[in-house]
């Protein structure tokens, strides 16, 4: 039965954490409330689509293509170096990134292909907030640099959002309280993501293990087994 706040827009905190709270700001990415809140049986994510961006380091101009820029330098910079880019994969797709040479994924992530959800917390690889996976093994984005992963599959929490087959475990965190101001969530998504993967079914310990780089303030941490196994039940055609 759809669920009449959604027609009034009147979503709870629940309903927003459960299909819109992991949502990248801005236009660059196509997956906010606006695509994933419906009656709840039948929400599901919608296809991540990145907008690449190239920004002219001597005035702060950015372009949608990097022809563009060049063009711009030629105009205006003639006499300047116009910037490199490089591939990154991400999310399935291969990309022309134009990075600084300091910057971390994290950044790279946030500012040239405008994926917000790995978050920059302690900013020191202590919190776990800025988890990624590359080659399908958690990395925290804010101790790597970005020209470090030419070549790697990167996946973010953008891309498993995308992925219908994970919506269950969007849910069971959602059902379970395991995100309440939401900041850590991403990460704690992305791990539970590997977890999964890692052992198919896992345990309490396992969890707990695994988990255990992931700083959570607001103490959700006795809900992640719960969330996690609920997931895999669902996702394996079992019930709640």
């Amino acid at each position: 039965m759809k669920d009449k706040r959604l027609d009034t827009g009147q979503v709870s905190r629940r309903d927003f954490l459960k299909y819109g709270g992991l949502a990248a700001a801005g236009g660059a990415v196509t997956l906010g409330a606006g695509t994933l809140v419906g009656c709840a049986e039948e929400a599901v994510a919608a296809s991540v689509e990145v907008e690449t961006l190239y920004t002219c380091p001597i005035d702060g101009k950015r372009f949608a293509s990097y022809d563009a820029m060049r063009e711009h330098f030629e105009q205006n910079h003639p006499q300047d170096a116009i910037p490199e880019v490089m591939p990154l994969t991400v999310n399935g797709a291969v990309l022309q990134v134009q990075v600084e040479p300091q910057w971390t994924l994290q950044e790279a992530l946030q500012h040239a292909l405008g994926l917000t959800g790995a978050k920059t917390m302690c900013d020191r690889g202590g919190c776990g907030s800025c988890t990624v996976l590359i080659d399908g093994v958690p990395a925290l984005s804010c101790t790597m640099l970005a020209i470090e992963c030419e070549g790697r599959a990167i996946e973010t929490i953008e891309g498993i959002a995308a992925e219908e087959k994970w919506q269950p475990l969007f849910d069971a965190f959602a059902n379970h309280d395991g995100m309440q101001c939401g900041y850590c969530s991403p990460g704690q998504i992305v791990m539970a993501k590997y977890v999964i993967d890692k052992y198919g079914s896992p345990t309490d310990e396992q969890i707990v293990n695994e988990m255990a780089g992931n700083i959570c303030r607001c103490g959700t941490y006795q809900r992640h087994p719960l969330a996690i196994q609920e997931a895999v039940r669902v996702m394996g055609g079992g019930s709640q």
